[in-house]
């Protein structure tokens, strides 16, 4: 870099060695900073936000078969964890049975896997799903394991007015960053907005849509895109349910959102406030939202895994920790932290135990909590926010130029985008410009490994075998029916939940389910795939 260069964030944005108050003298979105709790939220969504209520503690967590992450949930809540996170395994994110060739060698690896209902007892046996909120990070098939949670809530006897939880069912991002999708772009989002309907009449209180800049964050992309992507993703997601007749106060109050935390503290922090300024704006100027709830950017932050790094891995409690303080700084409403050794294998109990007494320090041992919004009014942060807000929203108006997010994906704009940011951030590491501690700079010769954490391939044949049961012992005219009945509505305009709640009461699979909408919808393809 040239001596006469400026310093300039991930996102482009010039920083001054020092600032003062006239940095804010001219912003262009944030002149009325506002109040906590009050439109445009900047400051937070609730007027005393910690000092009133933590923000969640939920710990991401899954692997292997139910029974051993049903034990993990069950440790992590003995240790004060306050909410449930399941990550499912790859198999079960793309709607395929633990038995299906294309499911070996992924079986219970990167989460749990769950086939049936019988899988979902498993997972949450002993645990009162009144007492919990549980989140599920699941896109394309989202649908199928809220009606499998809403089933083991109904056995337990809960109103399901009382389940509470998110569903990520952000399948827009999975076409730009992580790819985990099924159906092309149009029936995925019907699918979505179906989810929406349903969950407002059974489920009042389960968010329905966790939309996520996460995985553009992970994938490469800068904070402003990381906004503008998922802003833009979201308009599609709202204009698709009043499309549909949805009237929008009735679903945006349970819409959330879920953000990646860097180590760049101060940058991430203005990302989240201007977030919420540009999200609360969208829903009233643009959707005439009038629902105060509607134009509430609530959001889940995980911190940055692609930032881990396998040297030195005991290095990465330190990136955890400032990452988890951008989290609190910013106003997340829950948070996952990292575990040490996730660069390496699965979290252990004890790094698991560590990223969970992370967050604990931050809530019980520091001031973080006392001020809502303590970086408010820091005349950098406050130009950090509008900056960010400036360039998220000319990316916001690319995308409409191109005829909205759907379309900017058909044709790959976001994702050549991001592939550019993650481009030139590769390039910066492997130059030194960008320090990596341990990796680039300051590495040592000799690492230790810590103790990780493998699962068996033992955990495949249980899982094929236990399938082979189901199929066995239920009532195979019943599932042909209802699977039948799955189709059916897919073909027409009727609401696909019900009939495959009864698909799935009935013990299909969710493989079967999915199969029955591949047959109707086709699988998507991306454009670049030849």
């Amino acid at each position: 870099m040239a001596t006469d260069d400026p310093i300039r964030t991930s996102s482009g944005i010039p920083v001054d060695a020092v600032y003062r108050p006239e940095a804010i003298a001219d912003l262009d979105y944030g002149a009325d900073l506002g109040d906590p709790g009050r439109f445009p939220f900047a400051r937070g969504v609730y007027g005393t936000m910690y000092r009133g209520r933590s923000w969640t503690m939920r710990q991401y967590a899954g692997f292997a078969t139910p029974a051993e992450s049903n034990a993990r949930y069950k440790y992590l809540l003995a240790q004060g964890q306050t909410g449930l996170s399941v990550a499912f395994d790859l198999p079960t994110q793309m709607g395929y049975d633990s038995d299906a060739p294309i499911a070996a060698g992924e079986v219970g690896k990167v989460g749990v896997a769950i086939d049936s209902l019988a899988d979902m007892r498993a997972l949450f046996d002993g645990i009162p799903l009144d007492e919990v909120s549980t989140s599920m990070t699941i896109n394309a098939p989202a649908a199928l394991l809220l009606l499998l949670y809403q089933l083991v809530g109904e056995e337990q006897g809960v109103d399901p007015a009382k389940l509470r939880g998110t569903i990520q069912n952000d399948v827009l991002k999975e076409y730009i960053a992580r790819g985990t999708y099924i159906f092309p772009p149009e029936p995925s989002l019907r699918i979505v907005t179906d989810t929406f309907a349903y969950c407002a009449q059974e489920l009042p209180n389960f968010n329905t849509i966790s939309i996520s800049g996460y995985h553009m964050g992970e994938a490469g992309a800068t904070a402003v895109q990381e906004v503008a992507f998922t802003l833009a993703n979201a308009v599609a997601y709202v204009e698709a349910a009043v499309e549909a007749g949805l009237a929008v106060d009735d679903f945006a109050p349970r819409l959330s959102f879920f953000f990646v935390a860097r180590s760049s503290l101060l940058e991430e922090v203005a990302k989240f406030r201007a977030a919420r300024r540009m999200w609360a704006r969208l829903m009233r100027d643009r959707f005439g939202a009038l629902e105060e709830k509607s134009g509430m950017l609530r959001f889940h932050t995980q911190t940055a895994g692609v930032q881990l790094t396998a040297q030195q891995a005991e290095v990465n409690l330190a990136r955890v920790t400032i990452q988890s303080l951008a989290a609190t700084l910013g106003g997340t409403q829950s948070l996952h932290a990292n575990a040490y050794d996730e660069a390496l294998a699965l979290p252990s109990e004890k790094a698991a135990r560590l990223a969970l007494r992370t967050q604990q320090v931050i809530a019980h041992e520091t001031d973080v909590p006392l001020v809502a919004d303590p970086l408010g009014g820091s005349w950098l942060i406050e130009s950090l926010t509008d900056g960010i807000e400036s360039r998220a929203t000319d990316y916001l108006e690319r995308i409409e130029d191109r005829g909205g997010a759907v379309a900017a994906i058909e044709q790959g704009y976001q994702k050549s985008e991001i592939e550019q940011s993650a481009y030139e951030l590769g390039r910066a590491i492997e130059t030194g410009e960008e320090v990596v501690v341990g990796v680039n700079r300051f590495r040592i010769d000799e690492e230790i490994e810590p103790e990780l954490s493998r699962v068996d391939d033992a955990v495949h044949e249980g899982q094929v075998a236990a399938l082979q049961r189901i199929r066995a012992e239920r009532d195979q005219a019943a599932v042909d029916t209802a699977l039948a009945d799955v189709a059916k509505a897919a073909r027409s305009s009727e609401n696909l939940l019900p009939p495959a709640k009864e698909a799935l009461r009935h013990m299909a699979t969710v493989g079967e389910v999915c199969d029955t909408l591949r047959e109707v919808y086709g699988r998507h393809v991306p454009a670049d795939a030849f």
